[in-house]
């Protein structure tokens, strides 16, 4: 596929570099076969599935039956029900047996319980209790906002509104500003920390989850919806209070969300005309995740990965997870100093520069338009916009 290139920035070359081998590993660092896991449906059946090669996928619960048929001597599973619990199964005994399932089929493709991936639909690999989004994590994406509420306030004749976080010192095109002091009980940020802002946390509603080659519908009246194409955390265990150091434990794999975003407001001054979460985040289809979660072990390099946005054929986003202001062992400790997080909660990792708000001539998201959201290694999302019915 060819595209051109359109409000996109260009990343240093060696981060590319870093990001594409990252990204297209085949094999894990200890040889094990690699695979992606997700929940498909094929007629009226749903089911848990194992991915290899982007192509194939294999129901887990028959594989697993004829692979305990072909290995008498293998211990017996339960094959969980859902993928919460394949999660929280996973270090005990899901996870190695999954290692032996796809070991076992690294070449088959003739099973009864395999299918090509195009025949099958994709459904949301789980729905999380809880989906928490970082916001202004990218100081690029951060600064844009501030530059364009500036530019607004000057052409309406206002004083600029007062900027929130530009991003870390020596980030490129940010400005100076003081170090923030500490969020007692939430984040401890010492004074050798130059970054300016503490961590951001925002809540998205579980109900607005859908698959990643579902339709993202535009509400009557709404008519500035915004895109964010986000590297996603999927939590492995039970985690409260959890340290930076020990954050990585707490991680069972990667995905991606879709934060679709409406930015038309409310209109009013309600709570001092800040802006409502609420209304820009949680319309229904706002939250497509998936199409897979690839656990850890396939992904070496989290922190340096390539994600990218296009619209009707046209880059609008292209990043790499390391441009991030708080990493992601940070921003699941923060939140773990908030709120208990469990198996299968979500939490993504901010939206890098390229969205409309951004813009001096934003060109919003509208029905009949085609969006691909992209994160090298996880998978792809391909959204068609629809006007509400």
């Amino acid at each position: 596929m060819t595209f051109k290139v359109r409000h996109g920035f260009c990343l240093v070359l060696a981060g590319c570099i870093l990001a594409l081998a990252s990204g297209h590993a085949s094999v894990a660092a200890d040889g094990a076969t690699p695979f992606k896991l997700g929940t498909f449906q094929t007629g009226s059946k749903e089911f848990l599935g194992l991915v290899l090669g982007d192509k194939r996928v294999l129901d887990i619960a028959a594989a697993n039956a004829a692979f305990e048929k072909r290995n008498p001597k293998a211990g017996r599973i339960k094959i969980p029900v859902d993928m919460d619990e394949l999660i929280a199964r996973y270090e005990q005994d899901v996870g190695p047996r999954l290692r032996q399932i796809a070991a076992a089929n690294a070449e088959s493709a003739g099973a009864p319980y395999i299918r090509p991936l195009n025949e099958v639909r994709i459904l949301p690999p789980m729905y999380p209790a809880v989906i928490l989004n970082a916001g202004a994590n990218y100081p690029e994406h951060a600064k844009g906002i501030v530059e364009q509420a500036a530019r607004a306030a000057a052409a309406a004749g206002q004083a600029p509104p007062t900027a929130p976080g530009d991003g870390p010192p020596g980030a490129p095109g940010t400005r100076a500003r003081a170090p923030v002091g500490s969020a007692p009980g939430l984040w401890d940020h010492p004074e050798s920390d130059t970054r300016p802002d503490n961590p951001y946390l925002f809540l998205k509603s579980p109900s607005v989850v859908v698959g990643a080659d579902d339709d993202v519908v535009v509400p009557k009246g709404r008519e500035e919806i915004d895109w964010e194409c986000e590297f996603a955390v999927v939590v492995g265990r039970t985690a409260k209070n959890v340290s930076v150091a020990d954050a990585a434990s707490s991680i069972f794999g990667y995905s991606i969300e879709f934060d679709v975003s409406d930015r038309g407001g409310r209109n009013d001054r309600k709570m001092g005309g800040g802006p409502d979460w609420f209304i820009q985040k949680n319309h229904d289809t706002f939250a497509p995740i998936g199409p897979f979660i690839v656990p850890k072990e396939f992904v070496p390099n989290p922190m340096s990965t390539r994600h990218y946005f296009t619209l009707n054929g046209e880059i609008e986003q292209d990043a790499n997870t390391g441009r991030m202001e708080y990493n992601i062992w940070e921003m699941l400790s923060y939140a773990t100093h908030v709120l208990t997080l469990h198996p299968g909660d979500l939490i993504s990792m901010g939206t890098p520069p390229g969205t409309n708000i951004e813009k001096s001539d934003p060109r919003w998201m509208r029905p009949g338009d085609v969006g691909v959201c992209v994160v090298e290694g996880i998978g792809e999302q391909h959204h068609h916009i629809v006007a509400q019915k």
